[in-house]
């Protein structure tokens, strides 16, 4: 990591993208090595969910494909978790990931590399009912080809065609050729098989169970393989970022249709808290800002919550979106959104602990302050607002003849400094005469 980050040492923030898949997902002790690897790298990492792995997996290989009017079936076996995307064109159709790889079947099923009959078929068993759960929709779906990506898919494209098992393609046949090559072998490293790279042999066994139970559950007789993957898929999608083709803001429109969003609220809430937050980062360029544009999408999606219950809304709201499936979006920025929305209104004490400084805080700031301010929910127009950071929090100065024409909004600004100083932080609300420009 630190060799990759002195080699990107000179490159603009928004010009990397590092991503971390299921090791990440299931280690332990992730946020250890990640507090570690952010440093060395210099970049900020962030761990992928599983579907959002297989649609940029899919991203990857679509822009190899020569004809990608045909629907194609792609799978990519990992070291620790399996995806399968349908797709046409550049969109997926149908997005899975399954936990199962070559490594973690490696490590079960063929303990110190050596493979026997029974073996073998208890890895493509197992396999196989993992399978299961797919299966049936993915043949509703259907496909008029199957395509293979990463490692596992080329090691074992390349084994086919170099021992004359198949020719360009791995096939039905040169698979069951295969595997019965290293069953009689007794040991991956036995096989005498051209083209079984070493840094191979220790994954061989598991891949190819996996791959001949896909075969097997999908009845496949030939899959190509593709030199995209991953990889390209995350270089194509930061590419559509830079085009302003962020498909997270294509998630946050759909999120807000599914769960009938009062698309005037949210705006409204979105305009002031973007506004009271170029206030406080007067310094940096928000268009450009990470957290702003978190700020952005919480403030859109803050009410999905309601569609399950008004009681407790917010709750539900961020419960959404940490959990669900949202496309284009890191697991980190889902906890970011969550944390956000959770925290737009009740007790502030929930988001502890955080890093006790004001910059953690900003932005919850800013939505509170925001969603408080447009309570009415009408258009009605709200004064000018001035917000400011001093040295122990926040302070937010505000038409006294206004808020005294407001005392709902006034009673629960006045609250809001017991929120606040729940954690710590002290909260000020300045009222004041407004300014009347010479010429009114």
């Amino acid at each position: 990591m630190a060799r990759f980050g002195e080699r990107l040492r000179d490159f603009a923030p928004d010009a990397v993208r590092a991503v971390a898949t299921n090791t990440l997902r299931v280690a332990r002790n992730a946020s250890q090595f990640l507090a570690q690897a952010e440093v060395a790298l210099g970049f900020p990492i962030e761990i992928i969910a599983g579907r959002e792995e297989a649609r940029l997996i899919y991203l990857g290989v679509a822009h190899t494909l020569p004809d990608r009017q045909v629907r194609h079936l792609v799978v990519d076996i990992g070291g620790g978790s399996t995806e399968f995307i349908i797709g046409q064109n550049i969109k997926p159709l149908q997005l899975e990931s399954l936990y199962m790889g070559c490594v973690s079947f490696s490590l079960r099923f063929f303990p110190g590399g050596r493979v026997d009959k029974r073996g073998m078929q208890e890895a493509e068993l197992a396999a196989g009912r993992e399978l299961q759960t797919i299966v049936k929709p993915y043949r509703d779906t259907g496909w008029d080809a199957a395509v293979g990506s990463s490692g596992t898919a080329k090691a074992i494209c390349d084994i086919l065609e170099l021992n004359y098992f198949a020719a360009g393609n791995i096939t039905r046949g040169g698979l069951t050729r295969l595997r019965n090559r290293l069953v009689q072998a007794g040991a991956a490293d036995r096989t005498g098989l051209h083209g079984l790279r070493a840094d191979r042999v220790p994954v061989i066994l598991g891949g190819v169970a996996i791959m001949a139970a896909v075969f097997k559950e999908f009845d496949l007789e030939e899959m190509s393989f593709s030199e995209g993957a991953l990889r390209l898929g995350v270089l194509y999608d930061l590419l559509g970022r830079y085009h302003h083709e962020d498909l997270r803001e294509a998630t946050v429109q759909r999120f807000m249709q599914r769960y009938e969003v009062d698309t005037q609220q949210a705006e409204r809430v979105s305009k002031m808290a973007l506004k009271l937050f170029r206030q406080l980062r007067a310094t940096d360029l928000v268009e450009n800002s990470v957290t702003a544009q978190l700020l952005g999408w919480a403030a859109r999606l803050h009410e999905i919550g309601v569609s399950v219950a008004h009681a407790g809304f917010h709750k539900h709201s961020a419960y959404v979106l940490a959990n669900a499936d949202m496309p284009g979006f890191s697991l980190r920025d889902q906890a970011m959104l969550s944390r956000l929305v959770l925290t737009h209104r009740g007790k502030l004490e929930r988001v502890l602990p955080l890093t006790q400084t004001l910059p953690d805080y900003l932005p919850i700031f800013c939505l509170r302050v925001a969603a408080l301010l447009h309570r009415a929910r009408d258009d009605a127009p709200v004064p000018e607002i001035e917000v400011g950071i001093t040295a122990k929090g926040y302070e937010l100065h505000i038409d006294r003849a206004w808020l005294a024409s407001a005392p709902l909004t006034a009673a629960v600004l006045a609250s809001e400094t017991g929120q606040w100083a729940s954690v710590d932080i002290e909260f000020r609300v300045r009222a004041r005469q407004r300014r009347v420009a010479a010429d009114d």
